[in-house]
This record gives C-alpha cells, structure tokens and sequence, in this order.
C-alpha cells in the first residue's frame, strides 16, 4: 500500500496542554478499511435540524496529487440522517499551509427529530484519500492563502 500522508495536531497555541494531548489522530479501524475514523475532540451535542462544526485539531499533510474526502460515518447516517453541510468535504493537499494551519472543520447537520450526542473520543466521521489527474491543458499557477473555503473568493 502507498504510504502518502500523515496526519497531525495542529499546534498547541493558546489551547490546554491535556486537551492538545488528548487529541486523537484519525485511524482506520482494520487493515482493509478505506476510511480513516475522525474523533470528536470533546463532547458534541447536535439537536434536530441543528448544524455545527466540529473542530477536529487535526490537520493532513499529502502528496500533493491527493486529496481526502470527509463524509460522516454511515451508522450516524442511518440513525440521525446526519450529513456534512458541503455533502463531501474536500480537503486539498495544499490546505495544510493554509493560514488556518490546515485545521480540518468539519460541518454537520443532524436531520433527523433525535438530539444525538457524541462523547469526547466517538467516531463521527472518515476520511478517504483519493488520488486524482488534471488536464492535459490546465494553467492553474495560484497558491492557497486563505483558510476554510478560501478558494474562488
């Protein structure tokens, strides 16, 4: 299996030391398992038809003809018809320089009429890395500055 990224914490900052510590870095849960498991920093509350967005602290560093998909995880989907705001997020390898630090925010909204409430360390949502191709004729030169939906401003 090719190797092409490394997840990381974003930097300690102003924030708790135990907090920083705690963090849990995304993992597959088995050998063959596609999607890497995102873990809620500290409790999370969604109630009905509410939004949110979940500071993971984590960021990605990757090849840079990758990208990694977020999507939420398939039994809060089922159970809380739960779904990222954007549907899929993409997080490009570039992001990881952003003026953000690459801080992977993850957006959800919980549709169902059940409040749902996740404990400090659940999975909530994966990341796949897909890798992709440009065209032949593409001239994109620009660099990320910006954070979080930065790009086509």
């Amino acid at each position: 299996m090719k190797k092409i990224a490394k997840f990381e914490k974003i930097s300690l900052n102003d924030k708790n030391k135990d907090f920083y510590n705690d963090i849990i870095l995304p993992k597959r849960a088995s050998k063959n398992s596609a999607g890497y498991d995102f873990y809620t920093p500290y409790d999370v509350t969604i109630n009905p038809n509410e939004s949110i967005e979940i500071e993971t602290n984590v960021r990605c560093k990757m090849n840079e003809d990758f990208c990694l998909l977020i999507f939420p995880r398939s039994s809060l989907g089922r159970k809380y018809k739960l779904t990222l705001d954007n549907t899929v997020g993409v997080i490009d390898s570039d992001y990881y320089n952003a003026m953000n630090e690459g801080h992977i925010i993850i957006m959800l909204t919980n549709h169902s009429d059940k409040v749902l409430s996740l404990k400090k360390g659940d999975r909530f949502a994966q990341g796949i890395f897909l890798e992709y191709g440009i065209t032949v004729d593409d001239e994109s030169i620009d660099d990320r500055t910006g954070g979080f939906g930065s790009t086509g401003k």
